[in-house]
């Protein structure tokens, strides 16, 4: 199995093109049949707290889940982390470390006063005060998921961190102990075993178990993003966060191997989505060679097939100009950048949620150790908006003082300005502030 091939100069190659960035576009669309569902669940959970909660989860993941099951206690956290592995605990707390130390980093400073015509300018980062943390668990357990989110908000300020991971989907398991153990490190203390639309209906409007949140981050399923989606304005959310997606830039000097381990990694997902795009097609046919050679030996074969069938191409284009237009429009999530100059690629690139430079920097390091989070925008919102960090997390306020009183001039301009749009109220307030007493 090997990626399709289109030539953008070929119409029909072009449209298909087109028509797998339409399904990508859609997975964040806010109507059809998937909005409808979840705005129905989403209001059985308002209404019927935990109770309801259950009832999607028995439905979905576990036929014998029960509302007394909903939060983890402080035991099972305990026990977790008491039971991990030494190495992978070892690992874990690096990663930890990695990741402090970046959105330390890149950590925002409130700038200095600014005067500007008489008033003294500022602005203030304030912590969001109650985040809930989504973290998949249907079909695999991802403690990396934990570390993106909570750590990020961790140094932000955040006081209270929610997370909210379900146990595998069919029961039988409960959430898994990598989760809970890591959750455990990170001194989380507020957990609960439920997943899906459900879940962020719960932590947006409360139940009889679950305090609401002020703010909901994470990736998730088409329906966990729906919900986020639909409850943007009950609470806050950091944007669209779904199933995962490549985009390789490649051009000679790429090593076809490392790039087809890269495709397949992000294929491995389910789903996932991956692009090739280069000028050049001896590269693709050699990476997709690589990918036919290497796909035998994963374990999640039948993930990736389906990755590469129904989501996937590679993109033979004219130029590398044309290339990188290509890799721009489709606004991926994860950008590899393997050509000669990646740093020079870089200047040119407009749309990426993550972007990795030469084929010796793999996504995976993103994805569980490197330090930026691998919390992402995808189904190409990378055009506006970002991945998570310590700025998901910290909300912007200005901060205007006139230590002197308002200038003669400026009350006179905004006295004009307010008059001019019929606003007498705003006019008066201002005139007050005149020092000789004048109105």
């Amino acid at each position: 199995m090997a990626l399709r091939v289109l030539h953008l100069d070929q119409t029909e190659d072009a449209r298909t093109l087109g028509g797998l960035l339409d399904r990508l576009r859609s997975q964040s669309a806010g109507s059809g049949e998937l909005a409808e569902s979840v705005a129905q669940i989403i209001e059985t959970v308002r209404t019927g707290g935990d109770e309801a909660v259950a009832e999607y989860m028995r439905k979905w993941t576990d036929p014998a889940f029960s509302a007394d099951r909903i939060r983890v206690t402080a035991n099972e956290l305990a026990a977790a982390e008491a039971a991990l592995d030494p190495k992978i605990k070892e690992a874990l707390a690096q990663a930890i470390e990695n990741v402090r130390a970046y959105q330390q980093h890149v950590m925002p400073t409130e700038p200095a006063p600014v005067e500007i015509d008489g008033a003294t300018l500022g602005m203030k980062f304030t912590p969001i005060r109650r985040a809930g943390l989504a973290v998949p668990g249907g079909t695999a357990a991802y403690p990396s998921t934990v570390v993106m989110t909570a750590v990020p908000a961790q140094v932000a300020g955040v006081e209270d961190l929610v997370v909210a991971c379900p146990p595998p989907t069919g029961g039988g398991r409960d959430v898994s102990p990598l989760v809970l153990g890591v959750c455990s490190m990170l001194k989380i203390e507020e957990v609960y075993r439920i997943g899906g639309a459900q879940a962020m209906a719960a932590l947006a409007h409360g139940t009889e178990t679950i305090k609401a949140v002020d703010f909901i981050a994470g990736p998730g399923n088409a329906f966990v993003q729906q919900a986020k989606r639909q409850l943007f304005g009950v609470v806050g959310i950091d944007g669209f966060y779904g199933p995962s997606e490549v985009v390789v830039l490649a051009d000679a000097s790429a090593d076809p191997a490392m790039l087809a381990s890269d495709l397949l990694a992000q294929a491995e997902h389910d789903p996932g989505c991956c692009f090739l795009v280069s000028d050049d097609r001896a590269v693709i046919d050699a990476i997709n060679e690589q990918v036919e050679q290497q796909l035998p030996q994963r374990t999640r074969r039948d993930a990736i097939t389906a990755a590469l069938n129904d989501w996937s191409a590679a993109v033979c284009c004219a130029s590398m100009t044309e290339a990188i237009e290509v890799a721009n429009t489709i606004a991926c999530e994860h950008v590899t950048l393997a050509t000669a100059d990646p740093q020079a690629t870089l200047a040119q690139m407009n749309h990426g949620g993550a972007y990795f430079l030469g084929d010796q920097s793999p996504v995976a390091s993103g994805d569980y150790y490197a330090g930026p989070s691998h919390c992402l925008p995808t189904g190409t919102t990378a055009r506006f908006t970002s991945g998570i960090s310590v700025y998901t997390f910290l909300k912007r306020s200005s901060v205007e003082g006139y230590p002197d009183g308002m200038p003669g001039k400026a009350i006179d301009r905004i006295d004009a300005l307010a008059q001019a749009e019929g606003l007498d109220a705003h006019a008066a307030s201002v005139r007050a502030r005149r020092k000789d007493g004048s109105r």
